[in-house]
């Protein structure tokens, strides 16, 4: 099972989420980097379960404890490791859950690559859990970010049918969740993820492209089924009139005021506002009846799913892809970076 990704900062992801912990390991941070401990602290509880009537009511601390690569306030150079325990697991909860697959969720698919041997309670290592850690590396890669003045922000666009444009107030959002949950029922959701700050010239054209390396990331969030940039569906339905980014100067700075591209084109940044958009799915955990199998009869069988699940993801992983935004535009500065260091 590979969960490591990045190239100039290697992260390595481990744990499941009824496990005694998890965490991540970051490879290759420079060292001599003060970190403020606070603001991880601050991400770290933007995502915490237990901490809102509309998440799910599993509660953990979400308390980190960094053993390795941080000495007196500073990165040491060495790989920096950070672990988060496990503390308010229901295993009992998943019993069942060992031959009976969940409809929507990994288990079949990871029953059948890993000979049955994965961990099935909560998900084991495909649990949303695991984005804590997460958000941990990507609260250190926006602090790196922040020293060349990168700046990530972003908010809930939509619950279910409900957009929010201004019209329709958070607690209208709110509504929609609470008549799910009386109904054993979840709903899905949008985000918008901001980087401002991005200078021209990040990413390369094709296999590397801005778009392909950040979407490879978003994409890794549990629940995310779509990824967009800009106006992205969008442009399906528009000319090419409606939509042209006409650019001009002012005091010497380029602008491009209807940034309908998102901040990117042709794979790179063009120095405006890096705009992504997901859709996250309704959670697959719902306290109703539905269809599924029993891998070790090889019967048909219905289940009702247990234990304890946000009614809406996209409130807890608004953080989560503020960190992979983070994190992936760090790659790829570093990848600018370091092909400038080549010129003369």
């Amino acid at each position: 099972m590979n969960s490591t990704w990045g190239k100039h900062l290697v992260y390595s992801l481990f744990g499941e989420s009824h496990g005694p912990m998890i965490g991540i390991t970051i490879h290759h941070l420079p060292a001599g980097i003060g970190l403020d401990l606070e603001a991880l602290k601050k991400e770290m509880d933007r995502r915490r379960p237990g901490s809102s009537p509309h998440t799910t009511p599993r509660k953990e601390g979400d308390e980190f404890k960094i053993i390795s690569g941080y000495f007196q306030g500073k990165t040491t150079g060495a790989p920096l490791t950070a672990l988060i325990e496990n503390t308010s697991q229901h295993s009992g909860d998943y019993d069942r859950l060992r031959d009976t697959m969940r409809p929507s969720h990994a288990d079949y698919g990871a029953h059948v690559k890993y000979l049955g041997y994965n961990d099935y309670r909560g998900g084991g290592h495909f649990s949303g859990r695991l984005t804590a850690p997460v958000v941990f590396a990507g609260a250190i890669a926006r602090q790196l970010l922040a020293m060349k003045g990168i700046t990530i922000e972003g908010e809930v666009t939509r619950i279910g049918e409900k957009v929010r444009e201004g019209f329709t107030p958070e607690e209208d959002m709110k509504r929609v969740i609470k008549e799910a949950m009386a109904q054993n029922d979840s709903v899905g959701g949008g985000l918008q993820v901001r980087a401002l700050g991005v200078p021209a010239g990040l990413g390369e054209p094709f296999f590397n492209s801005s778009e392909s390396q950040l979407a490879h990331l978003m994409y890794a969030i549990p629940a995310v089924k779509s990824v967009s940039f800009g106006l992205g569906e969008g442009f399906a339905s528009r000319r090419g009139s409606e939509v042209k980014d006409e650019m001009f100067y002012e005091e010497g700075e380029v602008r491009i005021p209807t940034n309908y591209n998102g901040g990117i084109i042709g794979g790179i940044t063009n120095g405006m506002p890096v705009v992504v958009n997901l859709a996250i799915k309704a959670t697959s955990s719902i306290k109703q009846p539905q269809k599924t199998i029993n891998v070790a009869t090889g019967e048909n069988t219905t289940l009702t799913v247990e234990g304890r699940h946000d009614p809406c993801i996209a409130l807890r992983a608004l953080p989560v892809a503020e960190a992979m935004l983070a994190i992936g535009l760090l790659e790829l500065y570093l990848d600018h970076d370091y092909a400038r260091r080549w010129q003369l």
